[in-house]
C-alpha cells in the first residue's frame, strides 16, 4: 500500500504525519480520515481551491489533472507546478509527499 507523508503545517499538522492508503483512494478524504482537517469548502466537488496541496514527491504517479481542476488551480494561493486539488487526486501505487499550503483563498475558515 502506498504511504502518504504530510509535511508539517503550522496549524493543521504541526508534527507532520505518515499513513498508508489503498490505491485509488481520494487524497482529500484520506487526509480527513487521518485527522488532518484540510479545508474542503465545496464538499469535494471541484468547485473551489481550499483543498489545494503541493505534491512534493510522487507527482508523476498521479493521473493528469482535468481542465476544470486546472482552471481552479489558477486561483489557488501559492500555486506551483506540483499543485493539485486533493479532492481530485486518486492515489496511485506510489508513495506521496504532500505539502499543505500555508493559506487558502478563504477569508474565513469553514467549520469542517
Amino acid at each position: 500500500m502506498p504511504q502518504i507523508k504530510v509535511l508539517p503545517h503550522e496549524s493543521l499538522c504541526p508534527e507532520g504525519k505518515e499513513f498508508s492508503v489503498e490505491p485509488g483512494s481520494q487524497l482529500c478524504q484520506q487526509l480527513l480520515e487521518h485527522g488532518i482537517a484540510i479545508e474542503h469548502a465545496c464538499e469535494m466537488s471541484c468547485a473551489c481551491t481550499t483543498c489545494h496541496v503541493v505534491v512534493r514527491e510522487g507527482f508523476e504517479s498521479l493521473a493528469d489533472s482535468e481542465d476544470n481542476e486546472d482552471d481552479l488551480l489558477d486561483m489557488a494561493w501559492g500555486l506551483t507546478p506540483l499543485s493539485r486539488l486533493s479532492c481530485q487526486v486518486k492515489v496511485a501505487n506510489k508513495n506521496l509527499v504532500v505539502e499543505l499550503p500555508r493559506y487558502t483563498i478563504n477569508h474565513a475558515r469553514e467549520n469542517h
